[in-house]
């Protein structure tokens, strides 16, 4: 009778959210973005091909097993550590996923040497719980942003009752007057349209596009019986202003979004429907509607991607194929991304039975001389979920004859 109730609870609960959902889409007014912010483009319109240069594994906190969920961050030069570090990378780490013990960590990339220093804890659930008033069981899935003055946020998953499906999203940023490594949780952002400082269910797990007028637009996600991927928009000092979704589809989520001008953008998308392909989504007046494209050519295991357009003009998409599952990791990059002839890809790492390879972040760290070298291409990824591999590319842009 007790198991009956529960249901009868949980079934009532998803329906008045799935009520609400379908009311406040249609109700929902469109995001006021700015453009998105592009780098001008180095080396003409000549398109660059990217090959691995190196490969490591970041250090891991001592006695520490387990790992996943990475995401990179490059420092801003107003970031007051911008001289000795030019890259953080962030992940969770711990006995498992979802254990108590999991801890979201950080090690950064020295600018001089290019070594990743030891791993440090950004934060424990227990230390953001206190600070919020609520009780985390678990984190997750950090994703970095540096803000109009250089500040550091760090939006985190983090779950009470109910798993991954009801979680909420945690705002951290760095306090750069302590020493190095303390953030403060600034709340929770208020992403539920019932309960918004429960944040029930939107979950974040891909790096925000950055606008011309300082702010951003992070990709989250709803994850409670129904799949669906959204944008929020965040003001220049990280304050969220909106929520709106990308897509009517209830079997996407975890979006990555790449901007081809100013106002056109797309939207990559892992998804868990029948034909699996990576889906796609697409804006042309800076994300005040949306249209689903057809599904992309490359078959997606469903499992997190990640996608950057470089200074080069040339879009990097990272993915699992569906053939293999989450033991092999691709690359594909083009220099139109829309047509479906113009991707060129090749292997990232490639693995047997059991092993992983999943949820890849990309970055460029600009040279010292963007406007005759485009800089390094850095990736990392889990590595079977003992740690996280990292990878440097580099570019050729000689023109082809």
């Amino acid at each position: 009778m007790v198991t009956l109730r529960r249901w009868a609870v949980v079934g009532v609960s998803l329906a008045i959210v799935l009520g609400v959902d379908t009311y406040r889409r249609a109700q929902q007014t469109p995001v006021s973005a700015a453009s998105a912010r592009l780098e001008p483009v180095v080396n003409g319109a000549t398109p660059c091909n990217w090959s691995p240069e190196s490969r490591s594994v970041l250090p891991m906190p001592a006695g520490v097993g387990a790992a996943h969920a990475s995401s990179l961050l490059v420092l801003p030069p107003s970031h007051p550590d911008h001289a000795r570090t030019a890259m953080m990378a962030f992940w969770f780490a711990g006995t498992r996923e979802s254990a108590a013990d999991v801890n979201i960590v950080a090690s950064r990339l020295d600018r001089a040497t290019r070594q990743w220093s030891p791993a440090v804890t950004v934060v424990d659930r227990e230390q953001a719980g206190r600070a919020m008033g609520v009780r985390l069981r678990r984190l997750g899935n950090p994703v970095g942003w540096a803000d109009a003055q250089g500040r550091l946020h760090l939006f985190v998953v983090g779950t009470g009752l109910g798993g991954w499906a009801a979680s909420r999203v945690v705002h951290l940023q760095e306090d750069t007057t302590q020493p190095q490594g303390r953030w403060q949780a600034r709340g929770i952002l208020p992403l539920t349209p019932l309960v918004p400082s429960l944040n029930t269910s939107v979950l974040v797990r891909t790096a925000p596009m950055p606008l011309d007028d300082g702010g951003a637009l992070l990709p989250v996600y709803f994850e409670l019986g129904m799949k669906h991927s959204a944008v929020v928009r965040l003001s220049p000092s990280g304050e969220p202003h909106a929520l709106q979704r990308i897509t009517p589809r209830h079997d996407v989520l975890q979006p990555t979004l790449v901007p081809l001008s100013p106002r056109h953008w797309l939207a990559f998308h892992r998804n868990q429907g029948p034909s699996n392909r990576l889906a796609v989504s697409a804006t042309t007046d800076a994300g005040a509607h949306w249209q689903d494209l057809p599904d992309a050519a490359f078959s997606n295991a469903d499992s997190s991607v990640a996608a950057l357009r470089t200074r080069g003009g040339t879009t990097v998409l990272l993915h699992n194929p569906a053939e293999s599952g989450r033991q092999a990791l691709w690359l594909s990059q083009s220099s139109q991304p829309q047509s479906p002839t113009s991707w060129r890809t090749r292997a990232v790492v490639t693995g047997g039975a059991g092993d992983e390879y999943s949820y890849p972040s990309v970055a460029e760290l600009p040279s010292a001389s963007p406007a005759d070298h485009p800089g390094e291409l850095w990736l990392s990824y889990t590595h079977r979920r003992q740690a996280i591999a990292v990878e440097r590319w580099v570019a050729d842009c000689r023109a082809t004859p």
